[in-house]
């Protein structure tokens, strides 16, 4: 989807990069004299992060170790079906392996990772001067156990942010029309009924003038987990239903009978709300992912969506794949009354914080290689220029370089955004059941967005099915 770096992007961070290491260059060579030629596999989703570790952080890691990286850089389903499949059957195929956030906590349960913070006790020796787990935002903290000790290093982290038109949005005739049919002022919506006023507004207004332009993306796939993850993780806690409406002090309770809200009236005027922004979107909404919705909205077909924050940058300043840019603006996501309130109370939160790490398999025969490597990426370093190129952030002081500075501007204040507001979001719940209760409720879901079941009974029957699948796995007591 995102294709590859630009050969002269590469080419001078690369050499930016390998001046950098020059100070650890004796650690990195002393270190890796008895890998040499040895190769370390990894597998990721391909995302602009991803492909900047495939292009760049890999050749300068071989060129400081003589570690040979292959980086498979694939579709999600395929990342997760193939990492998984290896560290059951523990063949080892793959060194290191993306983990993404909201599964973490089922790896740890299975004992598929190595455990790094201890690995590198027993074996001072691999351990780089510039090692340093305090410089890692406290998006790091998800990639730890109850102990404290790390089995995975940050190689992205965003948020989910409401993209929408400047040019749109600050055209005085569209400005003036809009002020005509609503009577209110055209701005980047607080409120679910702003956002969704604004989406009939311009759909209207597309079909007017004759232009591919819709009132919102929506990230609505039909038989792809993108839509599910959208409504639980992105839509139903700007209504203030959090961690999937699972009540875990209620014995694990989902339905509002036992304690729990996913079929809550707050869940269903959240998913009517959703599926109310469908004819206001594109029609290859239906069969979207994150990866299409970001395609759309940098095609110029909305003029507004809820976007992943690691297409932020691309989007708003690569002219060779994006039309808008120089036209995109960043805010909050709307929420309902009181939700925004909560999230700065740290009593809830409005959207999700998403990200991942790359660990090591603990069926690998090279742990060591892959050691190494995962601490390469860790150095505040090579930090900037992999924000630059991805959007994402992982150590605190990124912010303040001043290349990721020029490129905030560019992008109308995404870093800023995130640096200040990024409390307001939150990871996916705790839950080692993450992927037994989504795909025992995707079906259902999937349902609702057809058409074939209302809001109110797939919620229903969701709560049900979840809380069902949960006796069975043994959580519900």
């Amino acid at each position: 989807m995102y294709g590859k770096l630009g050969a002269g992007l590469a080419a001078a961070t690369l050499s930016l990069m390998l001046a950098t290491t020059s100070a650890f260059a004796d650690f990195w060579s002393d270190a890796s004299k008895d890998l040499k030629g040895v190769t370390i596999h990894g597998i990721s989703e391909s995302t602009p992060p991803s492909n900047y570790v495939k292009n760049v952080l890999g050749p300068a890691f071989t060129k400081a170790t003589g570690i040979n990286v292959e980086f498979e850089a694939t579709s999600w389903d395929q990342m997760y079906d193939k990492a998984i499949k290896d560290m059951e059957a523990k063949t080892g195929v793959y060194d290191f392996v993306y983990i993404e956030q909201d599964i973490i906590y089922s790896y740890l349960a299975r004992n598929f990772l190595v455990d790094i913070t201890k690995t590198l006790a027993d074996k001072p020796a691999l351990k780089s001067p510039d090692w340093d787990p305090s410089k890692f935002t406290t998006f790091a903290n998800y990639f730890k156990d109850d102990k404290g000790d790390l089995y995975g290093v940050p190689m992205e982290a965003f948020i989910k942010v409401y993209l929408y038109r400047k040019d749109l949005f600050d055209d005085p005739a569209i400005k003036e029309a809009f002020k005509k049919k609503t009577g209110k002022d055209l701005a980047p919506a607080k409120t679910h009924e702003e956002y969704k006023a604004i989406a009939d507004f311009f759909t209207a207004y597309g079909k007017e003038k004759g232009e591919e332009l819709w009132g919102s993306t929506v990230q609505a796939n039909t038989g792809h987990p993108a839509s599910w993850y959208e409504f639980f993780e992105s839509v139903a806690p700007t209504f203030g239903v959090y961690n999937w409406g699972i009540d875990a002090s209620k014995n694990y309770a989902a339905t509002v009978a036992d304690g729990g809200s996913m079929n809550s009236p707050q869940a269903k005027k959240a998913l009517e709300y959703w599926l109310s922004l469908l004819p206001d979107a594109p029609p290859e909404s239906t069969a979207s992912t994150w990866d299409e919705v970001a395609a759309t909205f940098a095609a110029g077909r909305a003029a507004q969506g809820l976007v992943y924050g690691e297409n932020a940058a691309w989007i708003a300043t690569d002219a060779a794949k994006s039309k808008v840019v120089g036209k995109v603006g960043v805010a909050l996501p709307p929420t309902e009354p009181g939700v925004m309130e909560a999230a700065e109370a740290g009593k809830g939160y409005i959207g999700y914080y998403d990200g991942g790490a790359f660990g090591i398999n603990y069926g690998s025969k090279q742990q060591d290689a892959a050691l190494l490597f995962l601490e390469y990426i860790a150095q505040e370093s090579v930090q900037a220029d992999w924000a630059v190129a991805g959007a994402r952030i992982t150590h605190t002081a990124t912010y303040d370089d001043p290349k990721v500075k020029a490129q905030d501007v560019k992008t109308n204040g995404y870093y800023t955004l995130m640096k200040d507001d990024g409390k307001l979001f939150a990871g996916a719940p705790p839950y080692p059941f993450h992927a037994q209760v989504r795909e025992a409720t995707a079906s259902i879901f999937y349902k609702a967005i057809t058409g074939d079941l209302s809001a109110s009974d797939a919620l229903d029957q969701m709560a049900q099915t979840t809380q069902d699948e949960l006796k069975k796995l043994g959580y519900r007591k």
